[in-house]
């Protein structure tokens, strides 16, 4: 938060106009950046599209490889009380990602925002307007401590001014800047609860998925993802419930400021009017909400179906194309919007497999995450579109290896670092002849535009980017990209790009610092993964993947194993059950109060 008054020597700027905004940059300082996106993939399948009749659960967190948000894998139990396994991102005490004897649950990242910008009228460096009158800023002066280039501990002092609703900022990239004539303040609402560790330790009480969203709902503290979840009696769950400003759409309209409706045309971020923040323009409060200035459940989206829902960060509209869900306030995503590849890649898995008149089995359901197919291949490989455009280029040897490539990202396919690098440089525009279609969001858009200059361009520097680099245009996929983590030795990785390439099992390389001899080494991605099926006689089939390990220390035997298993595309048969567990224990230690 530091944000200075404004100055002769730093007046601000003036309000933008929306079509001299970066979206990109916009959306980048915004917590959305579409370069470096945070994703995952969630599949339910329920029983009536199950070989076993009860509920089956795919979960894959896509995040980064190293620092914080490293999960652990763990079990937590009080016997005969509470009995939970899964994943926690570090510090987290309760497991975060996981199940139990009757319900299994996976988390995505929600489109929805969690905060809104409120833009005041200054009436000199630290006041501004109300509808109650002029008003000062607050004030605070905080020390804190820092690390220094050198390594070295230091002390910082800070000025910190806040507004009822929240801290100033001066951030003029995402236009909010502290400036003569505005104020602009953030209003937080995870930042005024401390439920969700309560939250997630309750849900791991679950009997049901409606349980588990009752559960949530209770402890109104379930932060920024969806829910997709499935449960014993064969129900599936898709829902988000997290904490979410009760901002309805009339609300928006009415309070926005000019420069908040431009954040809201470029983001979906509508930024309110601070004159009237304690007012007319004051957050809601729903009757079902478990406190104010949130939405209560009946106003945030949820289905619960027989068959299967999924979400892989697109909104909340289409968890089933079978039953869209509409008619939700648009700070919390948007409705009959395109889809990503990934979504598609997602959601084709399923519907492939019933259309050729097989239920997913547990092993079938599992097998998706390392069937690596590619949905922005097969779309573009309709109709010869694919080849047609590359021969284009007339570079023939490359052509030949694309034309050759077996549409995966296995470890052993070829061709593929030549589709990677050439949807690395799709334009924004002109890519495909059928456009979106919100009736037929699954298949559309389709048709590859192979007669755009600018496609061809693309791929013909996708190849002479990989000329350049000496890769051979048929080099084996594992043979370039590579664990890249803390340590990892260069182990090959099938999986590739999410959203753009459409690859489920989404892959990247960002900020890495190992390996980084070999083409990509990946930092970020496919993390735990855990594929949860119920059985009959109150069994429960529970196989898991910690793609980077359990240990971050490099020498120790458990920081690479399971990135092996993960190559090797195979799994951990998670020790779950007391007996289990004491077969598989490598060590105990026990622990007695004094």
């Amino acid at each position: 938060m530091d944000a200075d008054p404004p100055s002769p020597g730093d007046p601000g700027i003036p309000n933008p106009v929306a079509s001299a905004v970066d979206r990109d940059k916009l959306l980048a300082g915004l917590g959305k950046d579409p370069s470096t996106p945070f994703g995952s993939n969630a599949t339910a399948v329920g029983g009536d599209a199950s070989t076993t009749g009860k509920g089956m659960l795919l979960g894959n967190p896509h995040f980064p490889w190293r620092g914080r948000y490293r999960f652990t894998q763990q079990q937590l139990t009080i016997p005969g009380k509470y009995d939970v396994a899964g994943a926690s991102l570090i510090g987290s005490p309760v497991v975060n990602i996981g199940w139990n004897k009757d319900v299994a649950w996976s988390h995505t990242v929600s489109t929805a925002y969690r905060f809104t910008p409120y833009e005041y009228k200054a009436t000199g460096p630290t006041s501004y307007v109300t509808d109650a009158g002029p008003q000062e800023l607050q004030h605070r002066h905080v020390t804190v401590t820092v690390k220094k280039k050198d390594g070295s501990l230091g002390r910082e002092k800070e000025d910190l001014y806040r507004t009822p609703q929240g801290y100033v900022i001066d951030a003029p990239a995402v236009l909010m800047p502290w400036s003569a004539t505005s104020i602009w303040a953030i209003r937080d609402a995870n930042a005024e609860q401390l439920r969700t560790i309560d939250t997630f330790l309750n849900m791991g009480k679950a009997h049901d998925v409606r349980d588990l969203l009752r559960r949530q709902d209770a402890a109104g503290g379930m932060p920024w993802v969806n829910t997709t979840a499935a449960d014993r009696n064969g129900d599936v769950l898709y829902a988000d419930h997290s904490v979410v400003p009760n901002v309805p759409d009339a609300l928006a309209q009415q309070c926005m400021t000019p420069t908040g409706r431009i954040l809201d045309q470029l983001a979906g971020l509508p930024g309110l009017d601070g004159t009237f923040a304690d007012s007319s323009c004051q957050w809601g409060t729903d009757a079902d909400a478990e406190r104010p200035g949130i939405f209560g459940p009946k106003n945030l989206p949820f289905e619960i179906r027989r068959d299967w829902v999924m979400n892989a960060n697109d909104s909340y509209w289409l968890p089933n194309p079978k039953q869209p869900l509409e008619g939700y306030a648009g700070i919390i995503g948007c409705e009959r919007c395109e889809r990503t590849m990934r979504t598609r890649m997602v959601s084709h898995y399923v519907l492939d497999r019933l259309a050729a008149g097989k239920k997913e089995s547990p092993a079938s359901l599992r097998g998706h995450e390392h069937e690596n197919r590619v949905m922005a291949g097969e779309v573009m490989r309709a109709n010869g579109d694919l080849d047609t455009l590359c021969g284009e280029t007339g570079e023939t040897e490359a052509c030949q290896a694309l034309h050759d490539w077996d549409g995966h990202s296995n470890r052993t396919s070829r061709g593929y670092a030549i589709f990677e690098e050439f949807i690395a440089r799709l334009p924004a525009q002109g890519v495909w002849l059928t456009p979106f279609d919100p009736n037929d969001p699954l298949n559309t858009p389709r048709d590859l535009n192979t007669a755009n200059p600018q496609l061809i361009q693309a791929m013909s520097d996708a190849i002479a980017a990989l000329r350049a680099k000496k890769i051979p245009f048929d080099a084996p996929w594992g043979s370039l990209q590579v664990a890249g983590d803390r340590g990892a030795p260069a182990i090959p990785l099938g999986g590739g790009t999410g959203d753009a390439a459409g690859n489920a099992n989404a892959l990247a390389s960002r900020w890495a610092k190992d390996n980084t001899d070999h083409y990509r080494p990946v930092t970020y991605g496919s993390s735990h993964i855990q594929a949860v099926a119920f059985l009959s006689g109150g069994r429960v089939n529970a196989r898991t993947i910690l793609t980077y390990g359990q240990s971050e220390d490099p020498h120790s035997p458990w920081s690479s194993d399971q990135t092996r298993l993960f190559s090797r595309q195979t799994w951990v048969h998670f020790a779950f059950t007391p007996a289990q567990v004491r077969r598989h224990a490598v060590t105990t230690e026990v622990v007695r109060g004094g």
